[in-house]
Formats: structure tokens, C-alpha cells, sequence
């Protein structure tokens, strides 16, 4: 399996669910203006807004990279008001292993599927 799958999950501190959103607002015209290998990046948040899940599906482990150039600046500003949990699915290049060691992702390697 060449393609990384991501699920990106943010709990947003209180009072901040607004400040969150114009951000957020911010990275889907930025991924979709530059990034090819981002084959899904869909945002939802639950009923009460005081979580955000992003669904993430990329080409391979080069458009993640491509992707966390892209978008850090704006994916710091969101941590910096929210508790992150990532979990990434796929096989990771050890230049993506190292790159979001600091995120401290759950990572499942692919075993089987079609």
C-alpha cells in the first residue's frame, strides 16, 4: 500500500472554537492550490464543536512531507489551541518517520486489504 492515511484529531480549548475555524478555514485552499498528492482532506467536527477530525488521504509518504511544508504554520497555530491525537495508516518512508516525530502519531502498518 503506497498511499498514507491520516486521521487528524483535534480537541479545541474552550472559548477558542471560532478563532479554530477561521484557521481551519485556511487549509483547504491551501492544500487544494498546492498539493497533488493529496488525494482526500475532508474537515468535521461533532455536534458541539469542541472536536475537529480531519480524514486525510495522500499519495505517498513524499506528499505528506509536501503537506506538512505546506501547512505547518497554519496546523501550529491550531495546536496551540487544541489537545492533537494523529493517527497514521500506511507504510511511512523513515524521512516521514523522522519529520512528524515531534506529532507523536499512532502508526499502523498496512497488513492486508484491496
Amino acid at each position: 500500500m503506497k498511499n498514507i492515511q491520516i486521521t487528524a484529531k483535534f480537541k479545541i480549548h474552550s472559548g477558542k472554537v471560532e478563532e479554530f475555524k477561521k484557521i481551519a478555514m485556511q487549509c483547504v485552499p491551501a492544500v487544494k492550490a498546492n498539493e497533488k498528492g493529496a488525494l482526500q482532506y475532508d474537515w468535521f467536527f461533532n455536534s458541539s464543536e469542541t472536536e475537529c477530525v480531519v480524514r486525510e488521504i495522500y499519495a505517498d509518504s513524499n506528499a505528506v512531507l509536501t503537506h506538512m511544508g505546506n501547512i505547518g504554520a497554519l496546523l501550529g497555530q491550531l495546536l496551540a489551541m487544541s489537545e492533537f491525537d494523529l493517527e497514521v495508516y500506511g507504510n511511512m518512508s523513515e524521512e516521514l518517520k523522522n519529520a512528524a516525530a515531534g506529532l507523536n502519531p499512532k502508526v499502523y502498518s498496512f497488513y492486508q486489504g484491496l
